[in-house]
């Protein structure tokens, strides 16, 4: 598989894959920040649909922190694989569940300015983020946007391993997945470009939504 170059050229592509959706007055977009945002951005303009944050934050296996094990997401929601439980001191976990909980407040008085949650019962979300690795992160998401009330949850990313789609895939009622490598490595390993996305540039691309 051919490279993708960054992830605004990665959100054209998603955008493809989603096309029936556009126009959609039942649908929303959100992204997970914020390696998510500018994928989720181009999808959303292309597909003329809002766009906004589900803020979830990943737990990394310690020394391997890019690793997800687990995440977190807003409203209390705590996931960990039970496949890797065993790897973190029960205290460990709560200190690092507390501090990445700490850090979805912050995140969301800065790109949502503490905003109630868009109402999603009954529709359609589009939950994205620029890759899949183990889907920790999109299952919180996922959950949160269950407990919501979504009418219907589609888990899309440009790129992802097999084993993640197909796990989500239990979970969400649709997985939208372009590029399935084989073997599949990291996400950032199918980027041109995979730099960093900050946080000013969450906040100039929503800003352009509200």
């Amino acid at each position: 598989m051919q490279r993708l170059e960054n992830r605004s050229q990665a959100g054209k592509i998603l955008a493809e894959a989603l096309g029936r959706y556009k126009g959609s007055p039942d649908a929303l977009v959100f992204a997970l920040p914020r390696g998510g945002v500018p994928v989720a951005h181009e999808v959303a303009q292309a597909l003329s649909l809002p766009l906004d944050v589900c803020l979830v934050r990943k737990i990394g296996m310690p020394g391997y922190e890019e690793f997800a094990i687990g995440a977190v997401a807003a409203g209390g929601i705590r996931h960990i694989n039970p496949d890797y439980e065993d790897l973190m001191p029960k205290e460990e976990t709560k200190q690092v569940l507390q501090k990445e909980e700490a850090e979805l407040q912050r995140r969301n008085a800065l790109y949502r300015q503490n905003r109630p949650f868009p109402d999603v019962k009954g529709k359609t979300v589009i939950v994205i983020d620029d890759g899949l690795a183990t889907g920790a992160s999109m299952r919180a998401a996922v959950e949160f946007m269950r407990r919501q009330g979504a009418g219907r949850i589609v888990a899309a990313v440009p790129v992802g391993s097999r084993e993640a789609c197909n796990a989500l895939a239990s979970v969400a009622d649709e997985v939208v997945c372009p590029f399935i490598p084989d073997p599949f490595w990291g996400v950032g390993q199918w980027y041109e470009d995979f730099t960093q996305t900050g946080d000013r540039e969450v906040r100039e691309i929503l800003a352009r939504y509200r």
